[in-house]
């Protein structure tokens, strides 16, 4: 396997969390092992990685319920035509990923995008699957323009997904620091969550918070209208991140690829 999966034992609630590698920007799928199903949140860029984690989760015996893609960024989606099974979401994400068209995998092949729209609704509110309560959140503004918040209270998990980046360089080219440190100051004020899980990089714990802080407030003072003097100081600032690539990809949203 090229991905890394750590798992989290939460009793009723298995999490098996997928990372790429560092060449597919370290994205993350959430795979949520109740006592009878599996729930899979987000799909990888590659479609290569994204069949190692339906081949990972055909592995653990039991059905794949549904998808949920929390935000309409390629990286959480290419991949969720892949899975099998009904693709949910906002209807804004569902909006803004058919506004994308068709898309293409990073060797080529063409993905169209009538088959990774989903097509379920997510309402905000408490769904019980399979006797486990999911709580759905709406967010806008930050990493995304708008995205998913999955809380599964009862043990203590927070789907956070882009909201949390964890040692790994940010996306930055949705231009909205200050929405991106409301939203993680709203995560942070809930103590009730031991277990954060980043929609880039490892599982982590509430510690994740200050270092997420740190970097958007440094990220803030020093991004201003030159790309490659922003990625020099801010790799310089974070030389043990992971996802450098992130960064280029950001510049050409904010900057145009003269500056990514």
């Amino acid at each position: 396997m090229n991905g890394t999966v750590t798992v989290i034992d939460k009793g009723a609630v298995r999490v098996h969390s997928y990372m790429a590698p560092d060449d597919s920007l370290n994205v993350t799928t959430q795979l949520i092992e109740t006592p009878a199903r599996v729930v899979a949140v987000d799909a990888q860029y590659a479609l290569a990685y994204a069949d190692e984690v339906v081949a990972y989760a055909k592995g653990l015996g039991k059905p794949l319920d549904r998808l949920i893609i929390t935000h309409a960024h390629p990286d959480h989606f290419h991949g969720a035509a892949r899975f099998g099974t009904p693709v949910h979401a906002l209807p804004a994400v569902r909006e803004q990923i058919v506004a994308q068209g068709d898309a293409q995998d990073p060797t080529g092949v063409v993905i169209p995008v009538a088959d990774i729209t989903p097509t379920v609704d997510i309402t905000p509110g408490t769904e019980v699957i399979d006797g486990v309560p999911f709580v759905f959140e709406a967010v806008s503004g930050g990493e995304a323009a708008d995205e998913l918040v999955i809380k599964l209270p009862e043990q203590g998990v927070l789907v956070a997904q882009d909201l949390v980046y964890h040692a790994t360089h940010l996306f930055l080219g949705n231009n909205d620091i200050a929405g991106w440190q409301q939203a993680v100051d709203t995560l942070a004020a809930d103590q009730s969550y031991d277990t954060i899980l980043a929609g880039h990089g490892l599982p982590a714990g509430p510690q994740v918070y200050p270092e997420l802080r740190r970097y958007l407030a440094d990220a803030r003072a020093l991004l201003d209208d030159d790309g490659e003097a922003y990625k020099k100081a801010i790799l310089e600032r974070y030389p043990a991140y992971g996802g450098p690539f992130l960064i280029d990809i950001g510049n050409q949203y904010l900057f145009g690829a003269q500056n990514a």
